[in-house]
């Protein structure tokens, strides 16, 4: 092991081919978790529903369904798929996106989200220094990914990634590994007070729910790993980001009636961009200041 960290330390296009291939192989892993953890959430809540309610007849499917089983099969002939079949990215390009028993069309999404895992690992590992916080921030990237197109099918972050990311946050700064622990825990105590403020003020004021507690927990997570000092420069990024995207979808629809639409990915886009971009952020952030 020590000498493969050596060999990717003295090599680096060997250090950035095998961050990316690692990157390829956790997108794949990543499609899995987009897609069925949702499914495993509703079958969960609806299980708990069955138990506190007997008499209301809510439907149960007990069959195994977890991130490992059952294995994947073709939408349309059921046909298990193969580890030749499931090469990240390789296998949809050889098959020319379609499956090979039944030629049903296959979603570019799939190898669209294995790209762009590797891709951003790569950005990772080519603009942080060289050593063990860089495999913190491939983790914290990988996470982000995940939350980031789950909150985009369902309108949900769930707690199974936001809670875990929040503890990973507190875990690696006990080294100090991006703020010191005293900062990360501030961070995340005010990460999540101040959303949490802003939706009780909205909905007093409005009467309606402006974000929801998933938003709150990953805006924790984010101060968990960089301090309550780069919260206000990522909720402005994020903001900023999610007000442009915001306009021009209403814009684009036909219908012009407020539209509800998720906030955690733009948190997750700011989160990251803060990452891999902390110094030249907070430098452009003081000289406009000052």
């Amino acid at each position: 092991m020590n000498d493969i960290v050596i060999l990717m330390e003295q090599v680096p296009s060997f250090y950035f081919v095998t961050v990316s291939i690692l990157g390829l192989l956790i997108g794949s892993f990543l499609n899995v978790v987009i897609y069925r953890l949702p499914i495993m959430m509703d079958r969960a809540w609806k299980s708990e529903c069955a138990e506190s309610f007997p008499d209301a007849g809510i439907y149960v499917d007990n069959k195994i369904f977890n991130l490992s089983l059952p294995r994947s099969t073709c939408p349309q002939c059921q046909h298990v798929i193969g580890s030749l079949e499931n090469i990240p990215l390789l296998s949809w390009l050889f098959q020319k996106g379609r499956c090979k028993h039944c030629d049903c069309k296959i979603s570019i999404r799939y190898p669209s989200i294995e790209l762009l895992t590797a891709l951003m690992s790569f950005a990772v590992a080519w603009l942080l220094p060289f050593g063990w916080p860089v495999l913190y921030a491939l983790i914290f990237t990988w996470f982000l990914i995940a939350l980031t197109f789950i909150d985009l099918d369902t309108m949900l972050l769930p707690d199974q990634l936001t809670l875990p990311l929040l503890w990973l946050g507190l875990l690696v700064n006990l080294s100090h590994s991006f703020v010191s622990l005293n900062d990360a825990v501030l961070g995340a105590v005010f990460g999540y007070l101040s959303l949490w403020s802003i939706y009780w003020a909205f909905k007093l004021i409005t009467g309606k729910e402006g974000m929801g507690y998933g938003d709150f927990k990953l805006f924790a997570a984010l101060g968990a790993w960089f301090g309550w000092q780069a919260l206000p420069l990522i909720i402005l990024l994020s903001s900023f980001v999610g007000a442009i995207v915001g306009i021009i979808i209403i814009a684009l629809s036909k219908d012009k009636q407020s539209q509800a639409f998720p906030f955690g990915p733009y948190l997750a886009a700011a989160g990251w961009v803060y990452l891999v971009y902390a110094d030249e952020i907070n430098q452009f952030y003081y000289t406009l200041v000052l």
